[in-house]
């Protein structure tokens, strides 16, 4: 090949070479970079947006250019785009950390990348001032780095707590006989063994596995209880194991066999029952006499339900089934209720049955979103010595107190109670939290009755399961706000030197509601609020909805265009076109045939989890969720129902069948699977029950274990993650929680919010924590089950107890 034309000429030195195309690809990566930034800036100005990432695109596509071109003009116009962005983001938000980094990171990495070649456009004479300027940009950036392993967003405890005289249960002599501890639904266990002094020594004592890893969409949620010297606790599909308190050696196992049920699979805990510690039963005229123990059997006895909706009576001491109760031990709960589809399930029970004194109270859950003809969610109380009917509560028919008419059923698809309730034994009164009527968002046939219960909280006489009150927290919800939560019974002060007996419930919403447990009258103020009144074909919206504005709220708040986020500014500019498409103004949005932001959305604010609340004190742990939804309404007769991928909760479409609509579901995440909005989106907090007012707030947990498009983060970074599970106190002042996304069992002081100690465990956990003295060694244990974070693909069967080393 001849190659004459080249001699003579001189060659070009590969540092230089190394420096144009260093410069190329520089200008080529920030001229797309530009295009992509005003493409979408455009985009989002038609929709009403920011100017701010057009104006930045068009910087980035001129920079490009004239670096392409080899002008030193080209870094100026990058040092201004840093500057002006960082005024930009500053104006826009503050110096909040966490909206700070998707603005200012990307033009800081552009501005130290542009600083180091610099000097390949000027010259040697400028090489220090470009290597100061990008030493500079490198520090900012390391510190941020650094930055980002620290919490941020936190309130610290300005004041200390007011203690109140309150006697420690140190030797053994209490129980965890109900799901919140007592009946009050607090969590807090009077306990001092483990304190802020000895808690680093705190270690794993002994470890059971159940061998029953969950199936489907199922996690364990369970909180064992304890009685004596034995703990029990359930799995996923309604097995029931009791363990020894000390060595967590099993004792018995009883499997109640329930039909091949592997969709939402639940057991969050048990009852108890001893029949000679009941004080004052409840009188039951016409119907049969106690069934009296044969030969010792069943003196103290374990209640399960089913996932096929049986209520069981269990042994305590055996694990079997006590034949005297129901029908050779086990009520059919399905009576009553006309059709039920077992195999999805459409009904069941998946929060622990109530037992008080001789009353067993139960619930139910249905499927979501299915049909205007579920299940009705009727509340009904059993004996806990034989299993028969005591009354019943039809929330569609209160002229049905037991059974329903012969060929007749409980008034179907009614609000129901899913989640656990709370009892006053002094003033004989339950408090049920309901959800909201079927189907979930559309509202046209509900009738008025059914309305007035739906999302609300329920006072009924426990021995005749007549209404005393109701308070509703969302008029005609039509945004699955149903109230997830178990109420807290708490005495507050009344500023007269008494004390008010109080009912503190809180709700999806974010909002927490105060009210006199006695009558159901607020104690903390409640504003009704104008809200939008656009709706959907059909249905109606409420003028007003109530706003809890004399307790805290927390993540309730209005998103703005401001607060979208993004790993990058690219993701970032993407929520802000998404955020700005939505039909959201605020949050009573209606679904709509557009597509409709939900914020909070329906997995919470505040569910099921519930609060503890430290007695000793009156300071009310929560942990809260903000993972906004986008909901749509699909005319009917434009989708093929048959070919609907149905499901529970995002990423699903509820069928709705009755209605004019189906309704499809997605999280409002960015194009890289994060959350659109900033962070935190789960938090911790603290409120002061006696003075109302929030006391400290931090960030829940870290994305260490979270798992995004397949990726596990692996980082300890603070964002605040959404949580499931409830916290416990005890009188040591502290309280313990497990159920973050990152794998770990944390405890704090509660009066600060400061983490004194959390301990790795095998996977992540959606149980709460619970606690006790054995009688026999006279340790305080805690115990969590731990079977898997919710969004991580990890699960197992674990339940781990921790104590203080054993004293020589």
């Amino acid at each position: 090949m001849d190659t004459s034309v080249n001699k003579g000429a001189p060659a070009i030195p590969a540092v230089f070479r190394g420096k144009r195309l260093a410069l190329t690809v520089f200008g080529i990566f920030l001229g797309f970079s530009g295009l992509a930034l005003a493409a979408g800036g455009i985009e989002l100005i038609t929709l009403g947006g920011s100017w701010y990432y057009l104006l930045a695109g068009l910087g980035l596509l001129l920079a490009g250019v004239l670096y392409l071109r080899r002008k030193p003009l080209a870094s100026g116009i990058v040092a201004a785009l840093v500057i002006a962005t960082l005024v930009w983001a500053v104006w826009e938000i503050g110096f909040a950390f966490w909206p700070m980094v998707p603005r200012l990171a990307p033009f800081l990495v552009i501005g130290l990348v542009a600083a180091l070649l610099h000097p390949w456009l000027v010259g040697r004479k400028h090489t220090g001032q470009s290597r100061g300027f990008a030493a500079l940009v490198a520090v900012v950036l390391v510190a941020g780095f650094a930055a980002m392993f620290k919490p941020h967003g936190v309130l610290e405890a300005t004041v200390q707590p007011q203690q109140d005289a309150l006697a420690a249960v140190n030797g053994g002599s209490a129980n965890w006989a109900h799901y919140g501890y007592g009946p009050k639904g607090t969590r807090f266990a009077p306990y001092t063994q483990i304190d802020k002094q000895n808690i680093d020594k705190l270690q794993v004592a002994w470890t059971y596995r159940s061998g029953e890893l969950a199936e489907g969409a199922s996690e364990s949620q369970n909180t064992p209880l304890q009685i004596g010297d034995t703990i029990y606790t359930c799995t996923p599909t309604s097995k029931v194991i009791a363990l020894d308190a000390d060595t967590g050696k099993e004792r018995w196992t009883f499997d109640p066999k329930p039909a091949n049920i592997k969709t939402w699979n639940r057991c969050r805990g048990v009852g108890y029952y001893e029949p000679a510690k009941v004080t004052n039963p409840f009188r039951f005229d016409g119907m049969q006499a106690a069934s009296a123990p044969v030969a010792g059997a069943c003196a103290k006895r374990i209640v399960q339900v089913t996932m096929d909706a049986r209520l069981i009576q269990i042994d305590a001491q055996t694990g079997k089934q006590c034949e005297g109760f129901g029908d050779k031990g086990s009520v059919d709960l399905t009576v009553g209720l006309g059709k039920v589809k077992m195999n999805v399930p459409y009904y069941a029970y998946t929060s622990a049955p109530t037992v008080a004194r001789n009353l067993i109270i139960l619930g139910g859950w249905v499927f979501d979103g299915r049909s205007t003809d579920e299940p009705s969610g009727v509340v009904r109380a059993y004996s806990a010595d034989t299993g028969e009917l005591v009354w019943a509560w039809d929330l569609g028919n209160p002229a049905i107190t037991k059974l329903p008419p012969e060929g007749q059923t409980y008034t179907r698809s009614t609000p129901n109670m899913w989640s656990a309730p709370a009892f006053d034994d002094a003033l004989g009164l339950v408090y049920l939290p309901t959800g909201n009527e079927q189907p979930d968002f559309w509202g046209g046939k509900r009738p008025p009755l059914t309305e007035k219960y739906a999302s609300a909280i329920v006072a009924l006489d426990m021995a005749t399961g007549r209404e005393r009150w109701t308070y509703q927290t969302v008029h005609h919800d039509i945004w699955d706000y149903d109230v997830a939560a178990q109420p807290a019974l708490y005495d507050v002060p009344d500023g007269k030197g008494g004390k008010i007996p109080a009912l503190v419930q809180l709700t999806k919403r974010g909002q927490i509601f105060m009210l006199d447990r006695r009558t159901g009258k607020p104690i903390a103020e409640v504003v009704e609020k104008p809200v939008p009144q656009e709706h959907a074909a059909g249905d109606w919206v409420s003028k007003t909805q109530p706003y809890s504005t004399g307790m805290p709220a927390l993540g309730a708040e209005t998103l703005t265009e401001r607060d979208m986020w993004g790993a990058t500014f690219f993701d970032q500019l993407a929520c802000r076109i998404s955020f700005r498409k939505l039909n959201y103004q605020g949050e009573f949005t209606a679904p709509s045939t557009k597509e409709t932001l939900i914020y909070p959305g329906y997995y919470g604010g505040f569910n099921w989890g519930g609060a503890a609340v430290d007695e000793s004190n009156g300071y009310m742990f929560v942990n809260d969720i903000r993972m906004p939804q986008v909901v749509k309404l699909v005319p009917r007769e434009t989708v093929d129902v048959a070919k609907l991928t149905a499901g529970h909760g995002v990423g699903s479409t509820y069928p709705m069948d009755g209605t004019p609509f189906v309704i499809d579901h997605k999280a409002f995440n960015s194009p890289l699977g994060i959350p659109c909005q900033s962070p935190p989106w789960g938090v911790f907090a603290a409120i002061d029950l006696k003075t109302k007012k929030k006391v400290w707030e931090r960030p829940a947990g870290t994305v260490q274990d979270a798992v995004v498009n397949g990726v596990k983060a692996r980082l300890p970074i603070p964002l605040g993650m959404p949580t499931l599970g409830g916290g416990m106190s005890t009188a040591s002042g502290l309280v313990f929680y497990a159920g973050t996304q990152d794998y770990y069992l944390r405890a704090m002081d509660i009066a600060t919010g400061h983490e004194v100690w959390k301990a790795r465990m095998p996977v992540g956990s959606q149980g709460t924590p619970m606690t006790y003295v054995s009688p026999k060694s006279g340790r305080q244990y805690v115990v969590v089950v731990a079977g898997g974070a919710r969004q991580s693909p990890d699960r197992a069967d674990y339940v781990i107890a921790y104590a203080l080393p054993k004293t020589q």
